[in-house]
């Protein structure tokens, strides 16, 4: 057998055990996952939104932990979104992936970050919104497309977060 046989064969077998490996990690989380709540329910007419900016949906992780994505229910999909800012929530249109409402009571903090879940960019880039879902804290990021977007959401989200009603151990169902 020659040399360039050989090595195909073996670059071949690898990208396979590669494969495998990443969507047996994959299926592992979804199982481990598998508690947290069904998302809140999106509003059929959300109204007017206070604030609105294009860019992109990056992902939901654990609270605290930037790299434990949540892959329940579409969370861990990285997509283009427009995320709109509601005196009753926030809500992130995703394409290719279902939208994610998040009512204004479940909100506990909005931060800057420079990354999370494989994402990173300059320092501050990252809107994380921090929220409560269930009996699960999850961090949500979101990079605009332009980056005076970001401040004038930034405004938006701690205006919403400090008018809101605190949230409790229900909230998000």
């Amino acid at each position: 057998m020659d040399t360039k046989l050989l090595t195909a064969i073996i670059t071949l077998v690898l990208i396979a055990a590669s494969l495998l490996m990443i969507r047996a990690g994959w299926r592992n989380r979804l199982r481990r996952q598998s508690d947290v709540d069904r998302l809140p329910e999106v509003p059929g007419a959300p109204g007017e939104p206070v604030a609105a900016a294009e860019g992109q949906y990056v992902a939901t992780t654990t609270g605290g932990d930037w790299l434990d994505r949540i892959a329940v229910h579409g969370l861990g999909i990285r997509t283009n979104a427009t995320l709109a800012v509601y005196p009753h929530g926030v809500m992130f249109d995703r394409a290719g992936a279902p939208a994610l409402y998040i009512p204004a009571a479940a909100l506990a903090d909005v931060r800057q970050e420079s990354g999370m879940a494989g994402k990173f960019v300059e320092t501050d880039g990252l809107l994380v919104l921090a929220w409560l879902h269930g009996r699960h804290e999850l961090d949500t990021g979101f990079r605009t497309r332009r980056a005076a977007d970001k401040d004038v959401l930034l405004t938006a989200l701690r205006n919403l977060i400090s008018s809101a009603p605190a949230a409790d151990a229900n909230s998000g169902k």
